[in-house]
Protein backbone atom coordinates (compact mmCIF):
# COMPACT_ATOMS: atom_id res chain seq x y z
CA UNK A 1 0.00 0.00 0.00
CA UNK A 2 2.79 2.43 0.94
CA UNK A 3 4.71 1.32 -2.48
CA UNK A 4 1.16 1.76 -4.45
CA UNK A 5 0.90 5.49 -2.57
CA UNK A 6 4.55 6.25 -3.50
CA UNK A 7 4.27 5.63 -7.21
CA UNK A 8 1.22 7.86 -7.40
CA UNK A 9 2.75 10.56 -6.39
CA UNK A 10 5.89 9.84 -8.23
CA UNK A 11 3.87 10.60 -11.14
CA UNK A 12 2.15 13.27 -10.06
CA UNK A 13 5.20 15.13 -9.60
CA UNK A 14 6.61 14.24 -13.45
CA UNK A 15 3.17 15.58 -15.24
CA UNK A 16 4.27 19.04 -16.27
CA UNK A 17 1.92 21.68 -16.11
CA UNK A 18 0.98 23.10 -19.08
CA UNK A 19 2.38 26.94 -19.41
CA UNK A 20 0.21 29.39 -20.52
CA UNK A 21 -0.39 30.41 -24.61
CA UNK A 22 2.35 33.10 -26.09
CA UNK A 23 0.71 36.30 -26.86
CA UNK A 24 1.60 36.05 -30.47
CA UNK A 25 0.58 32.84 -31.61
CA UNK A 26 -2.94 33.17 -30.83
CA UNK A 27 -6.20 31.89 -33.35
CA UNK A 28 -6.11 32.45 -36.68
CA UNK A 29 -8.74 35.31 -38.27
CA UNK A 30 -11.99 34.83 -40.25
CA UNK A 31 -10.09 37.32 -42.75
CA UNK A 32 -7.58 34.85 -43.55
CA UNK A 33 -9.61 32.17 -45.51
CA UNK A 34 -10.83 33.23 -48.71
CA UNK A 35 -14.90 33.75 -49.41
CA UNK A 36 -17.06 31.88 -51.34
CA UNK A 37 -16.99 34.57 -54.45
CA UNK A 38 -13.56 34.13 -54.24
CA UNK A 39 -13.07 30.91 -54.85
CA UNK A 40 -15.74 30.91 -57.74
CA UNK A 41 -13.24 33.74 -59.70
CA UNK A 42 -10.10 32.06 -58.89
CA UNK A 43 -11.81 28.90 -60.61
CA UNK A 44 -13.37 31.20 -63.71
CA UNK A 45 -9.60 32.30 -64.39
CA UNK A 46 -8.31 28.99 -64.20
CA UNK A 47 -10.73 27.79 -66.36
CA UNK A 48 -10.02 30.52 -69.18
CA UNK A 49 -6.22 30.18 -68.98
CA UNK A 50 -6.69 26.13 -69.52
CA UNK A 51 -8.99 26.88 -72.31
CA UNK A 52 -6.35 29.41 -73.50
CA UNK A 53 -3.66 26.95 -73.83
CA UNK A 54 -5.31 23.86 -75.22
CA UNK A 55 -6.22 26.44 -78.47
CA UNK A 56 -3.49 27.98 -78.80
CA UNK A 57 -2.32 24.12 -78.70
CA UNK A 58 -4.67 23.10 -81.36
CA UNK A 59 -3.57 26.37 -83.49
CA UNK A 60 0.02 25.21 -83.71
CA UNK A 61 -0.94 21.75 -84.70
CA UNK A 62 -3.06 22.46 -87.14
CA UNK A 63 -0.24 25.16 -88.69
CA UNK A 64 2.57 22.78 -87.70
CA UNK A 65 1.06 19.73 -89.63
CA UNK A 66 2.01 18.89 -92.93
CA UNK A 67 -0.52 18.63 -95.76
CA UNK A 68 -1.11 15.29 -97.95
CA UNK A 69 1.54 15.37 -100.51
CA UNK A 70 -0.73 14.48 -104.21
CA UNK A 71 -0.62 10.96 -105.62
CA UNK A 72 0.97 10.87 -109.21
CA UNK A 73 -1.06 11.06 -112.20
CA UNK A 74 0.65 8.44 -113.74
CA UNK A 75 -0.73 5.19 -112.35
CA UNK A 76 -3.63 2.60 -112.48
CA UNK A 77 -6.86 4.14 -110.61
CA UNK A 78 -6.87 0.67 -108.56
CA UNK A 79 -3.24 2.10 -107.24
CA UNK A 80 -4.38 5.39 -106.69
CA UNK A 81 -7.35 3.99 -104.10
CA UNK A 82 -5.17 2.21 -102.42
CA UNK A 83 -2.99 5.42 -101.68
CA UNK A 84 -5.49 7.45 -101.09
CA UNK A 85 -5.25 7.53 -97.54
CA UNK A 86 -1.10 8.40 -97.51
CA UNK A 87 -1.75 10.92 -100.61
CA UNK A 88 -4.18 13.34 -101.76
CA UNK A 89 -5.80 12.84 -105.61
CA UNK A 90 -4.48 15.05 -108.25
CA UNK A 91 -7.12 17.80 -108.99
CA UNK A 92 -8.04 18.47 -112.47
CA UNK A 93 -6.56 20.34 -115.13
CA UNK A 94 -3.01 19.91 -112.98
CA UNK A 95 -0.27 17.33 -113.21
CA UNK A 96 1.32 15.58 -110.20
CA UNK A 97 4.48 13.69 -109.74
CA UNK A 98 6.76 13.56 -106.21
CA UNK A 99 3.73 14.33 -104.63
CA UNK A 100 4.44 18.11 -106.43
CA UNK A 101 1.43 19.90 -108.15
CA UNK A 102 2.21 21.60 -111.27
CA UNK A 103 -1.01 22.85 -113.56
CA UNK A 104 -1.73 22.63 -117.46
CA UNK A 105 -1.15 25.44 -119.47
CA UNK A 106 -4.31 28.18 -119.29
CA UNK A 107 -4.56 27.48 -115.77
CA UNK A 108 -3.04 28.56 -112.34
CA UNK A 109 -2.50 27.00 -108.71
CA UNK A 110 -4.54 28.21 -106.10
CA UNK A 111 -4.27 26.78 -103.23
CA UNK A 112 -4.07 22.97 -103.46
CA UNK A 113 -7.02 23.39 -107.09
CA UNK A 114 -6.14 24.85 -110.45
CA UNK A 115 -8.04 27.15 -111.76
CA UNK A 116 -8.55 29.42 -115.55
CA UNK A 117 -5.98 31.62 -115.74
CA UNK A 118 -8.05 34.87 -116.15
CA UNK A 119 -4.79 37.15 -118.51
CA UNK A 120 -4.95 34.03 -120.95
CA UNK A 121 -7.98 34.20 -121.40
CA UNK A 122 -9.02 37.73 -121.88
CA UNK A 123 -6.46 37.99 -124.73
CA UNK A 124 -7.41 34.65 -126.47
CA UNK A 125 -11.30 36.36 -126.49
CA UNK A 126 -10.03 39.71 -127.41
CA UNK A 127 -8.01 37.87 -130.29
CA UNK A 128 -10.89 35.77 -131.47
CA UNK A 129 -13.14 38.83 -131.63
CA UNK A 130 -10.32 40.95 -133.36
CA UNK A 131 -10.63 37.70 -136.03
CA UNK A 132 -14.30 37.46 -136.35
CA UNK A 133 -14.77 41.29 -136.77
CA UNK A 134 -12.20 41.18 -140.04
CA UNK A 135 -13.83 37.88 -141.24
CA UNK A 136 -17.67 39.18 -140.99
CA UNK A 137 -16.50 42.51 -142.45
CA UNK A 138 -14.98 41.04 -145.40
CA UNK A 139 -18.25 38.78 -145.75
CA UNK A 140 -20.57 41.58 -145.33
CA UNK A 141 -18.53 43.71 -148.25
CA UNK A 142 -18.96 40.60 -150.59
CA UNK A 143 -22.72 40.57 -149.54
CA UNK A 144 -23.00 44.43 -150.66
CA UNK A 145 -20.28 45.10 -153.02
CA UNK A 146 -19.18 41.31 -154.26
CA UNK A 147 -15.90 42.58 -153.65
CA UNK A 148 -14.61 40.68 -150.10
CA UNK A 149 -13.73 37.23 -149.49
CA UNK A 150 -15.91 35.01 -147.80
CA UNK A 151 -13.55 31.68 -147.39
CA UNK A 152 -10.34 31.70 -145.68
CA UNK A 153 -7.75 28.94 -144.42
CA UNK A 154 -6.64 28.40 -140.82
CA UNK A 155 -3.43 29.01 -141.65
CA UNK A 156 -3.74 32.43 -142.59
CA UNK A 157 -5.87 33.08 -139.60
CA UNK A 158 -3.33 32.05 -137.35
CA UNK A 159 -0.58 33.93 -138.95
CA UNK A 160 -2.80 36.84 -138.01
CA UNK A 161 -3.07 35.70 -134.61
CA UNK A 162 0.62 35.49 -134.99
CA UNK A 163 0.40 39.68 -135.59
CA UNK A 164 -2.06 40.63 -133.58
CA UNK A 165 0.01 39.06 -130.72
CA UNK A 166 3.21 40.19 -131.42
CA UNK A 167 1.43 43.63 -131.93
CA UNK A 168 -0.34 43.40 -129.25
CA UNK A 169 3.15 42.92 -126.59
CA UNK A 170 1.06 41.05 -124.33
CA UNK A 171 4.64 40.23 -122.54
CA UNK A 172 3.34 36.36 -122.07
CA UNK A 173 5.88 33.42 -122.24
CA UNK A 174 6.42 31.12 -125.68
CA UNK A 175 4.37 28.44 -124.09
CA UNK A 176 1.50 30.34 -122.70
CA UNK A 177 1.64 32.31 -125.81
CA UNK A 178 1.03 29.42 -128.20
CA UNK A 179 -1.68 27.67 -125.45
CA UNK A 180 -3.61 31.72 -125.97
CA UNK A 181 -3.19 31.14 -129.56
CA UNK A 182 -4.53 27.51 -129.68
CA UNK A 183 -7.59 28.79 -127.05
CA UNK A 184 -8.24 31.54 -129.56
CA UNK A 185 -8.36 29.50 -132.70
CA UNK A 186 -11.02 27.05 -130.74
CA UNK A 187 -12.88 30.07 -129.72
CA UNK A 188 -13.07 30.80 -133.47
CA UNK A 189 -13.97 27.60 -134.98
CA UNK A 190 -16.80 27.10 -132.16
CA UNK A 191 -18.33 30.31 -133.48
CA UNK A 192 -18.04 30.42 -137.16
CA UNK A 193 -18.58 27.96 -140.48
CA UNK A 194 -16.08 25.69 -140.54
CA UNK A 195 -15.54 22.78 -144.18
CA UNK A 196 -12.90 20.98 -145.18
CA UNK A 197 -11.86 21.17 -148.79
CA UNK A 198 -9.43 18.55 -150.05
CA UNK A 199 -6.93 18.81 -146.78
CA UNK A 200 -7.68 22.58 -146.08
CA UNK A 201 -9.70 23.71 -143.33
CA UNK A 202 -12.05 26.33 -144.45
CA UNK A 203 -13.28 29.12 -142.51
CA UNK A 204 -16.08 31.68 -143.12
CA UNK A 205 -18.53 34.15 -141.02
CA UNK A 206 -22.30 32.70 -141.02
CA UNK A 207 -24.59 35.09 -143.34
CA UNK A 208 -26.91 36.06 -140.17
CA UNK A 209 -23.91 36.88 -138.64
CA UNK A 210 -22.56 39.10 -141.45
CA UNK A 211 -25.59 40.96 -141.93
CA UNK A 212 -24.99 42.70 -138.59
CA UNK A 213 -21.71 44.03 -140.11
CA UNK A 214 -23.12 46.11 -142.58
CA UNK A 215 -22.77 49.62 -143.08
CA UNK A 216 -26.41 51.95 -143.67
CA UNK A 217 -25.56 53.48 -146.51
CA UNK A 218 -25.70 49.17 -147.41
CA UNK A 219 -28.62 48.49 -145.80
CA UNK A 220 -30.33 51.32 -147.17
CA UNK A 221 -29.74 50.62 -150.82
CA UNK A 222 -30.25 46.95 -150.39
CA UNK A 223 -33.56 48.04 -148.69
CA UNK A 224 -34.36 50.06 -151.61
CA UNK A 225 -33.53 47.37 -154.79
CA UNK A 226 -36.03 44.47 -152.15
CA UNK A 227 -38.97 47.58 -152.21
CA UNK A 228 -38.45 49.00 -155.75
CA UNK A 229 -42.03 48.77 -156.85
CA UNK A 230 -42.85 50.57 -153.61
CA UNK A 231 -40.17 53.35 -153.45
CA UNK A 232 -40.12 54.06 -157.17
CA UNK A 233 -43.77 55.53 -156.99
CA UNK A 234 -43.46 57.29 -153.63
CA UNK A 235 -41.80 60.49 -155.75
CA UNK A 236 -44.24 61.04 -158.05
CA UNK A 237 -46.81 61.15 -155.34
CA UNK A 238 -45.03 63.19 -153.42
CA UNK A 239 -44.81 66.00 -156.24
CA UNK A 240 -48.67 64.95 -157.33
CA UNK A 241 -49.43 65.46 -153.95
CA UNK A 242 -47.31 69.04 -153.43
CA UNK A 243 -48.89 70.36 -156.69
CA UNK A 244 -52.82 69.61 -155.63
CA UNK A 245 -51.70 71.54 -152.09
CA UNK A 246 -50.47 74.10 -153.85
CA UNK A 247 -53.46 74.28 -156.18
CA UNK A 248 -55.94 74.02 -153.32
CA UNK A 249 -54.37 76.78 -151.27
CA UNK A 250 -54.38 79.10 -153.87
CA UNK A 251 -57.74 78.34 -154.66
CA UNK A 252 -58.85 79.09 -151.41
CA UNK A 253 -55.87 82.51 -151.46
CA UNK A 254 -58.23 83.66 -154.41
CA UNK A 255 -61.15 83.49 -153.50
CA UNK A 256 -60.42 85.14 -150.30
CA UNK A 257 -58.89 88.26 -151.63
CA UNK A 258 -61.26 88.72 -154.21
CA UNK A 259 -63.94 88.79 -151.73
CA UNK A 260 -61.92 91.34 -149.80
CA UNK A 261 -61.64 93.03 -153.02
CA UNK A 262 -65.28 92.96 -154.08
CA UNK A 263 -66.25 94.30 -151.35
CA UNK A 264 -63.94 97.56 -151.14
CA UNK A 265 -65.06 97.98 -154.69
CA UNK A 266 -68.67 98.29 -153.53
CA UNK A 267 -67.75 99.96 -150.94
CA UNK A 268 -65.95 102.83 -152.84
CA UNK A 269 -68.61 102.77 -155.95
CA UNK A 270 -71.32 103.42 -152.66
CA UNK A 271 -69.30 106.43 -151.87
CA UNK A 272 -68.81 107.86 -155.13
CA UNK A 273 -72.36 107.56 -155.67
CA UNK A 274 -73.40 109.08 -152.58
CA UNK A 275 -70.81 111.86 -152.74
CA UNK A 276 -71.80 112.80 -156.90
CA UNK A 277 -74.99 113.84 -155.62
CA UNK A 278 -73.93 115.96 -153.01
CA UNK A 279 -71.77 117.99 -155.13
CA UNK A 280 -74.91 118.19 -157.83
CA UNK A 281 -72.87 116.84 -160.81
CA UNK A 282 -69.24 118.03 -160.11
CA UNK A 283 -67.78 114.78 -159.65
CA UNK A 284 -68.50 111.56 -161.52
CA UNK A 285 -70.41 108.97 -160.46
CA UNK A 286 -68.73 106.37 -162.16
CA UNK A 287 -65.14 105.24 -161.71
CA UNK A 288 -62.68 103.73 -164.31
CA UNK A 289 -61.65 99.93 -163.50
CA UNK A 290 -58.58 99.79 -164.64
CA UNK A 291 -57.81 102.81 -162.06
CA UNK A 292 -59.76 100.86 -159.43
CA UNK A 293 -57.81 98.20 -159.54
CA UNK A 294 -54.40 99.77 -159.26
CA UNK A 295 -56.10 101.90 -156.29
CA UNK A 296 -56.94 98.14 -154.96
CA UNK A 297 -53.88 95.81 -155.53
CA UNK A 298 -50.66 95.26 -154.69
CA UNK A 299 -47.43 95.44 -156.57
CA UNK A 300 -46.96 92.21 -157.19
CA UNK A 301 -50.57 91.56 -156.75
CA UNK A 302 -51.12 93.05 -160.50
CA UNK A 303 -49.03 90.99 -162.63
CA UNK A 304 -51.96 88.20 -161.29
CA UNK A 305 -54.78 88.28 -163.85
CA UNK A 306 -56.51 85.68 -162.40
CA UNK A 307 -56.90 87.48 -158.85
CA UNK A 308 -58.54 90.92 -161.24
CA UNK A 309 -60.61 88.15 -163.44
CA UNK A 310 -62.38 86.18 -160.50
CA UNK A 311 -63.18 89.99 -159.06
CA UNK A 312 -64.61 90.93 -162.06
CA UNK A 313 -66.66 87.93 -162.28
CA UNK A 314 -68.31 89.07 -158.72
CA UNK A 315 -69.06 92.42 -159.95
CA UNK A 316 -70.48 91.33 -163.42
CA UNK A 317 -73.00 89.29 -160.87
CA UNK A 318 -73.90 92.53 -158.74
CA UNK A 319 -76.71 93.76 -160.25
CA UNK A 320 -76.35 97.07 -157.98
CA UNK A 321 -72.80 97.37 -160.49
CA UNK A 322 -72.98 98.67 -164.41
CA UNK A 323 -70.47 97.71 -166.44
CA UNK A 324 -69.90 99.61 -169.47
CA UNK A 325 -67.57 101.49 -172.02
CA UNK A 326 -66.86 104.93 -171.59
CA UNK A 327 -64.61 107.04 -174.14
CA UNK A 328 -62.12 108.83 -172.05
CA UNK A 329 -59.34 111.27 -173.68
CA UNK A 330 -60.18 109.98 -176.76
CA UNK A 331 -59.93 106.58 -175.37
CA UNK A 332 -62.77 103.57 -174.68
CA UNK A 333 -62.03 102.48 -171.19
CA UNK A 334 -64.50 100.03 -168.64
CA UNK A 335 -66.26 101.91 -166.29
CA UNK A 336 -68.12 100.41 -162.69
CA UNK A 337 -71.20 102.99 -161.35
CA UNK A 338 -73.37 102.39 -158.73
CA UNK A 339 -77.38 102.19 -159.94
CA UNK A 340 -78.74 101.19 -156.41
CA UNK A 341 -80.00 103.75 -153.90
CA UNK A 342 -78.89 103.92 -150.36
CA UNK A 343 -77.94 99.92 -149.81
CA UNK A 344 -78.66 97.97 -146.73
CA UNK A 345 -75.18 97.97 -146.16
CA UNK A 346 -74.96 101.33 -145.79
CA UNK A 347 -78.04 101.58 -143.41
CA UNK A 348 -76.18 98.87 -141.08
CA UNK A 349 -73.14 101.03 -141.27
CA UNK A 350 -74.33 103.81 -140.28
CA UNK A 351 -77.02 102.22 -137.96
CA UNK A 352 -73.80 100.65 -136.34
CA UNK A 353 -72.20 104.24 -135.81
CA UNK A 354 -75.11 105.85 -134.15
CA UNK A 355 -75.53 102.77 -131.69
CA UNK A 356 -71.58 103.20 -130.58
CA UNK A 357 -72.54 107.24 -130.38
CA UNK A 358 -74.82 106.48 -128.10
CA UNK A 359 -73.57 104.00 -125.89
CA UNK A 360 -70.97 106.35 -125.61
CA UNK A 361 -73.33 109.09 -124.15
CA UNK A 362 -75.26 107.01 -122.09
CA UNK A 363 -71.36 105.41 -120.58
CA UNK A 364 -71.83 106.44 -116.69
CA UNK A 365 -68.13 108.41 -115.84
CA UNK A 366 -66.82 105.44 -113.79
CA UNK A 367 -66.96 103.16 -117.15
CA UNK A 368 -65.42 105.86 -119.31
CA UNK A 369 -62.76 106.52 -116.83
CA UNK A 370 -62.06 102.76 -116.85
CA UNK A 371 -62.03 103.11 -120.42
CA UNK A 372 -59.82 105.75 -120.64
CA UNK A 373 -57.30 104.12 -118.15
CA UNK A 374 -57.15 100.77 -120.13
CA UNK A 375 -56.68 103.06 -123.42
CA UNK A 376 -53.56 104.82 -121.34
CA UNK A 377 -52.43 100.98 -120.51
CA UNK A 378 -52.42 99.40 -123.65
CA UNK A 379 -50.37 102.09 -125.24
CA UNK A 380 -48.40 102.66 -122.68
CA UNK A 381 -47.48 98.67 -123.30
CA UNK A 382 -47.26 98.93 -126.93
CA UNK A 383 -44.48 102.06 -126.68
Amino acid sequence: MSSNARTKRRAKSTVVSPSPPLPFLGEPSESLYPSREELWRLLAVVAIAASVIVACNFVIGVLNRKPKPFCDSVGESSTADSLSDFCEPCPKNGVCSNGELECVHGYKKLGRTCVEDGEINQTAKKLSEQIELRLCQSHAQHLCEGTGAIWFQDVDILKELDEQMLMGNSGLTKEIFIYAKQRAMGIIESSLEVQISDGVKLLKCPEQLAVLYRSRLCCIRQWIHRNALIVLPVPFLLIILMKLLRKIRRSRYLSTRAEELYEQVCDILEENAMSSKTTSGEQECWVVASQLRDHLLLPKERKDAVLWKKVEELIQEDSRIDQYPKLIKGESKIVFEWQASLSSRTRMKRATRMEKLVNNAFDSPLKQQRKLEDNKFSYAEGS
